[in-house]
């Protein structure tokens, strides 16, 4: 785990946690990116991102008001401003002494936990049993924007597949999501309409 750390958790539940990190935060993860937090039993978890909020302050309520605000000020507000950017991150899965279960999280991560972006070959091997099984949790959680979060997620997993030169059936993933949503036709429609991007 040579890994730099992206951020530390602010609160958390089974199902998915919020996470802080410095606004000016280059390798901050992008939206639909795939995280881990490794736990002090040895386990760790992964989660897909799935909303970035930025919060305001009173400095920057006054700053955005300003007729002309300096390069060095707006550096130094990303630089040095108290309010983190908080990284919403729905679970989707854990692993275990080299086990992977596509299921929800056993328990969560503690406060202050250090988050991760997984790299190539844990999301290959992540993804790589064809089962999709997390799915199911996030196309049934209504919270989530799931056709996008769908969408980022199968695109970045086909980007590693396909570098790695390794098999990756988007199809299947496709059926998966088909049967989760065969009793929700406007969900299905949405979610294969943003998919289809990819496809």
């Amino acid at each position: 785990m040579t890994s730099i750390a992206i951020g530390r958790l602010l609160r958390a539940n089974t199902a998915g946690c919020v996470i802080g990190c410095r606004v000016s935060q280059q390798d901050a993860p992008t939206f639909g990116q795939m995280v881990r937090i490794p736990l002090d039993d040895g386990s760790q978890l992964f989660g897909l991102v799935q909303e970035i909020h930025i919060d305001d302050d009173g400095l920057v309520r006054q700053l955005v008001t300003a007729p002309d605000i300096s390069e060095e000020i707006i550096e130094d507000n990303r630089v040095n401003r108290n309010m983190p950017m908080e990284i919403s991150v729905a679970f989707i899965g854990w692993e275990k002494e080299h086990t992977i279960s596509q299921t929800r999280a056993p328990r969560p991560p503690l406060s202050l936990d250090q988050i991760f972006l997984c790299n190539d070959a844990e999301i290959a091997a992540f993804t790589s049993n064809g089962k999709f099984g997390y799915f199911r949790s996030l196309v049934r959680n209504e919270e989530l924007p799931t056709a996008d979060l769908l969408t980022a997620h199968l695109r970045q997993i086909h980007y590693v597949h396909k570098k790695l030169m390794t098999d990756l059936d988007v199809e299947n993933s496709v059926r998966e999501i088909i049967a989760l949503l065969k009793d929700d036709y406007p969900q299905l429609m949405d979610v294969l309409s943003a998919v289809s991007e990819i496809l």
